[in-house]
Formats: structure tokens, sequence, C-alpha cells
């Protein structure tokens, strides 16, 4: 009896043991596995981790907050959280659930036993389905009979972040749309008023809203980075490839990392600004490469129409007008408020067959916003100035690609109002239309400068050279009084032997200089007077015979009266 007991007890042991250890080994299972499958549960405090240990799926409160979301975060970083489920539906209590349903959609449970759905993925019908968290960061429903057949991912629901592999833009056959929504605070994911999209009525342009206003652009694709953002060629060296895309059926915008490359992300902040950010191991912080809005002359339209904002010009409120164009209204410039933008001096001169106007180049600036714009990327910049001429609607043009370097290729046209137009580094042309008279007024302010910067200075050159040959005739006459050029002619109180006695005789000590056909001595007569005197080297006198050497052998030059 005594062995049974011992028996049953043994037993009751390793039982008890069992249950005690398998909870912990099924939840470190968990805990490693990046797929979740049908009659399995995530409960809050478990998680799906990507295969490569990048990204973890699970429940979090973010900041101070005590409200439990499902999410994405970086493994490295849990606060870089980028993605959220149910961010207008918070869970007050720990016992949320992620489940699978019997119709084949990814649901999130409240716990609270009445069954509450807080979330639901409202994925297509299926049998069987799984739920696997990729390496990019994507939760992807997929049919788990063996099909590759993408049911639902959270890449088509982003939250405030842009990862690699995601896109923002418009399908435009089904009219679906992906674009970011800011958080409200940092303690709060749910909708906030800042949403980055991609702006696809006329060039790719990444355009910041609030509240239906429009606050930020990055300026169009020019085939490389964004106009307004030339800083991108830092960082698209090694760490990332734009990717765009312009077809009948998509219109997007997303990037991809470069072998190798740290963790980036692109995340709108609840204050409205864009942030690229890299995540640097060694300080286990995150880097900004890029903020936007950079500067007030970010602000979008912040000098109106036809105006052209200078981030350099604090002095002007950063503001001017367009060559060929003033103040809509004084006053308000004169106030620091340049919003009305700028009026045309002179009304363009164009018919149905003729036209006098033509274009200035405005240089390095972001592309103006071309929601009013048409684009042909078939076309030379040349073909795309002459279907500008022959356009009377057409105030401006500019290549739209710039890859190849030269002047580019393809051609955007605006026959609206030119928008949000700032100076940028690295900055592309735009080709402005201006009535006749304003190119001429432009082409005389060119020739005052020349007469100014060139012409000037050349009068002044002119005019020292005949001041400095009249003084030289006149000292050469001078000369001629006081020494003979022949033997004819004789001065009494100057004559060679009183030069020799005035130099040395020439002596190393009274040279002043030196050429090729002679050296120049100083002296000083009995008188008082100073000379000085060139002397011929004997070679230049070989071929004319040497006699008179006084005669032809020296230049005399007397100083004082």
């Amino acid at each position: 009896m005594a062995k049974a007991t011992t028996g049953i007890c043994l037993v009751d042991v390793i039982l008890f043991s069992f249950f005690l250890v398998a909870p912990r080994a099924f939840a470190a299972a968990a805990a490693v596995t990046d797929t979740l499958r049908g009659g399995r549960n995530i409960t809050d405090g478990e998680t799906l981790v990507s295969a490569d240990g990048t990204f973890t799926l699970g429940f979090f409160s973010p900041g101070v907050s005590a409200k439990r979301y499902l999410g994405i975060w970086f493994t490295v970083s849990p606060d870089a959280v980028c993605w959220v489920a149910n961010r207008d539906s918070p869970l007050n209590v720990t016992s949320g659930v992620l489940a699978i349903s019997d119709a084949g959609s990814l649901v999130l449970l409240d716990g609270s036993g009445g069954g509450h759905v807080a979330w639901s993925s409202n994925s297509p019908y299926a049998a069987s389905v799984e739920a696997r968290l990729s390496n990019s960061g994507n939760l992807v429903v997929r049919d788990a009979s063996g099909s590759t057949t993408t049911l639902w991912q959270s890449f088509d629901h982003p939250s405030n972040t842009l990862l690699p592999g995601m896109k923002m833009g418009k399908n435009l056959w089904t009219g679906a749309e992906w674009d970011l929504t800011s958080w409200r605070s940092p303690d709060d994911p749910s909708p906030g008023t800042y949403r980055r999209v991609l702006d696809t009525s006329g060039i790719p342009d990444v355009v910041l809203w609030q509240d239906g206003v429009e606050r930020y652009r990055s300026g169009p694709w020019n085939g490389r980075w964004f106009s307004g953002n030339p800083e991108a060629a830092t960082y698209t060296t090694n760490l990332i490839t734009f990717q765009v895309t312009v077809s009948p059926g998509e219109m997007s915008y997303g990037y991809v990392s470069k072998p190798g490359a740290p963790l980036t992300r692109s995340v709108v902040l609840d204050t409205g600004v864009v942030k690229r950010l890299v995540w640097e191991a060694t300080s286990r912080t995150w880097q900004t490469y890029f903020q936007g809005p950079r500067d007030v002359c970010d602000a979008y339209a912040k000098c109106g129409a036809f105006g052209l904002c200078d981030a350099n010009a604090p002095s002007t409120s950063f503001c001017g007008c367009l060559r060929g164009f003033s103040p809509t209204s004084p006053a308000a410039w004169a106030m620091k408020d340049a919003s009305g933008g700028c009026r045309r001096n002179v009304p363009l001169r164009c018919g149905n067959t003729t036209t006098t106007d033509g274009f200035a180049l405005v240089q390095g600036v972001k592309l103006p916003d071309t929601h009013n714009a048409s684009v042909d990327t078939g076309i030379t910049v040349e073909e795309c100035r002459a279907r500008c001429v022959a356009n009377c609607s057409c105030l401006a043009y500019a290549a739209a690609d710039i890859r190849g370097g030269g002047g580019g290729s393809g051609c955007v046209i605006w026959t609206g109002g030119i928008v949000d137009l700032r100076y940028v580094d690295q900055g592309q042309g735009l080709f402005l239309r201006l009535a006749e008279s304003e190119l001429d007024e432009g082409r005389s302010r060119k020739f005052m400068l020349w007469k100014t910067v060139i012409a000037a200075p050349i009068s002044a050159t002119i005019i020292m050279l005949v001041l400095l040959l009249a003084i030289w005739c006149r000292r050469k006459h001078k000369i001629s009084e006081g020494i003979p050029h022949n033997p004819a002619t004789t001065v009494p109180s100057v004559d060679l032997q009183k030069v020799k006695a005035a130099t040395g005789n020439f002596s190393q000590s009274h040279v002043i200089g030196q050429g090729g056909f002679g050296i120049v001595y100083k002296g000083q007569l009995p008188d008082g007077r100073m000379i000085a005197v060139k002397r011929l080297h004997q070679s230049t006198l070989a071929k004319k015979g040497k006699k008179d050497f006084s005669n032809r052998s020296l230049d005399l030059y007397i100083f004082g009266t």
C-alpha cells in the first residue's frame, strides 16, 4: 500500500512539474515564432517576432497611457512603434486576445468575456488562413492551404510610419490609397491632425496636410529626388533607393534599404514634423537624417502666387516677387504679409498665331505645385518650350526629369498660378513667361550691369594710360631740353662725364632696375637734380656700330627743375 501511495505521489509530482514548466515552454516557443495559425491565440504578454528578429508584434501602452494597443515595433527599440491595429479602439484591460476568426480574419477581442471585437482585418473569406510577421515588418494574412495569395497585409493600412517596402500613393484602378496619419499625441496613437499623402494630380509630390489645409510639400519628383529635398542625394548613396511608380494602374512612392544598411524609417510626428530616422547601433539611438519642414520657406505658399521665398533673406520677410511681377498688396507686404502674392506688371501679348512673349530663367528652385500642371515625359525640353510658346495659357515650363545631366528631359507646363516656389541648393530651372518689354528691361539691366562691372574699369584704365602717356611725353620733352640726342646738340651743364660722375661711373650700387635691353642707374647732378639713366647693353649696339656711345647707349631722365 505504501508503495502504491508512493507511486501515486511521484506521478502527481511529475504532472505538477509538467504543468508548471509547460506554460513557460509554450510561451517561450510563442515568443520566437513569426506565424499565427488557426486554433492559437496571442494574449497580452505574448508576441510574434519576425524570423530575423527585427520586428515584434504584441500589446503595448504608449507613453504614460495605461490603455492597451496591438502594434508592431522595432525589437531593438520598443518605443519605435511603426504600426497600430486598434488606433481608434484601445483596450482598457490587459486581457486582450488576437485570434483568427472562423471567416479567416484577424480579430482583436477585448477578453472581457462578451466577445467584443475591438478591431478586425476584415480579410476575404478563406477556410484556412495564417498570419505571418515578415522581416520587413509587414503582417500578412494568407491562405494556409498552400496558395501564395495575400488576403490582407498591414502595409496596406499604414499608421504614422513608412518602412522600407511600404508605399504611399494610389491604385488608379481600385481607388485604394496609402497615406500616413500622425498620432494625436505621444501617448495616444489615434489618428491625429496631420496626414502625409502622395499628390497624384500632377507629377508625384509628397504633401503634408493638416485638417484639410496644405502645410508642406516636398516638391515634384524629378527622376532623382523630390525637387525640394536635394538632401536625399546624401542618403540614397548607401542607405536607401527610392521607388516611384507612374503607370496606368498605380502612382506610388516608396523606398527599399540597400544591402547592409542600418534600420531606417520615415515618420510623421504629432507636431506635424516629418523625419527620416536611422538607427545608430553603437549609441542605440535614432539619428535624424532629414526633417521637414526645414525653415520658413517650407511653409506652403508662404509668398503667394508668383512669389519666391529665400530662406536667407529675413530682411524682406523671406519673400520677393518673380521678375516681371510686383506685390498685389504693397500695404500687406509692408506689414510682412506676402501671402497675397504678386501680380504681373505688363500683360502678355499672345494671339491665336503669334506672340511677342519670351522666357526668363529662374534658377535653383523647388518647382511649383504641379496640381494644375500638365506633364509629358516623352518629349525634349526644346519641344516643351515650343509647346509652351504655342499655348497662350502656358505661364511657365520646366524639365520633368533631370537624370542624365544637361538640361534634362520631359516637360512640365503650368497654366495656373505659380505657387510655393522657393530657392534650394541644387534646385532646378524654371522658365517663366514674360512680356517682351520685361525681357528688354532685363537685358537693359544686364547691359547697365556690364557697364558698371566691365566698362567702368576699362574706361578708368584708358584714362590712366592717357595720363601716364602725357607725363612720359612731358618728361621726354624736359630731357630733350637738358641732354643732347645727337652730337650737334650740346648741353654744357649735362654731359657724359657729369652723368658718369652722378652715377659713380655706372656703379653697381647705383642700379635701380634691369631689362632685356639695358640697365637703369640712379644719380644726382651737382645742382641737386636727381636723374635716372638707362644704359643699353653692348649687344644691343652691336648691329648699330657702337659709334657715338654717349648718344646711342644712354637715355636720361631728369627729375626736378
